[in-house]
């Protein structure tokens, strides 16, 4: 009998250390895999949710995610459309634990693909500037969009890119955007 319930101890032992170093593998695995998940990718699993984005310390988007390139996303925030460079993201609040990679054409565009839209669309747009104070530091119809940089006409609000109503034009580095928002077209 004393031989019969040390091996089946020895047993139980052996089999519980197995299920330990499976479940240990498991969550390591889990982790590596975690960590190959970039920003983007978790955006992408969170489409249709409500999120705040903030941008600065007076910059806040309450909006439903939309839309979500390679390095910009785009919330639906009741009448305005508001693209925010992911570079400029400083908080998200209401994401989810889901992530999605993306598979479409949508994960390789760019901002500079994301500005071209809109300049294509004559969508008027507000710019906010990294480190602005929350207002619109230029408001008009982008122009011209280069590699790291674009242009946008300031023209009065509700009046068409026409060159007798140009005020003044803008040349904004990428890397200065904090936010752009412009009126919903659909």
């Amino acid at each position: 009998m004393r031989w019969d319930a040390l091996f089946e101890d020895l047993e139980a032992q052996l089999h519980a250390a197995d299920r330990l170093e499976l479940e240990a593998e498991v969550n390591e695995r889990a982790r590596i895999e975690l960590a190959a998940v970039d920003l983007a990718n978790r955006l992408r699993g969170q489409l249709g949710t409500q999120l705040r984005v903030s941008a600065g310390a007076q910059l806040r988007f309450d909006g439903s995610l939309a839309h979500v390139g390679s390095t910009w996303l785009v919330l639906n925030e009741g009448v305005r459309n508001v693209l925010v460079p992911l570079a400029a993201v400083q908080l998200i609040e209401g994401m989810g634990r889901h992530a999605a990679a993306d598979k479409s054409a949508a994960r390789r565009l760019g901002l500079g693909s994301a500005l071209r839209g809109l300049g294509r669309n004559r969508a008027p747009v507000g710019v906010y500037l990294a480190g602005n104070s929350g207002t619109a530091a230029a408001e008009g119809v982008i122009d011209r969009v280069g590699a790291d940089s674009f242009d946008i006409a300031a023209v009065p609000s509700g009046d068409d890119r026409r060159a007798a109503n140009v005020r003044s034009v803008y040349t904004v580095p990428f890397t200065a955007i904090a936010a752009l928002v412009s009126r919903r077209l659909d």
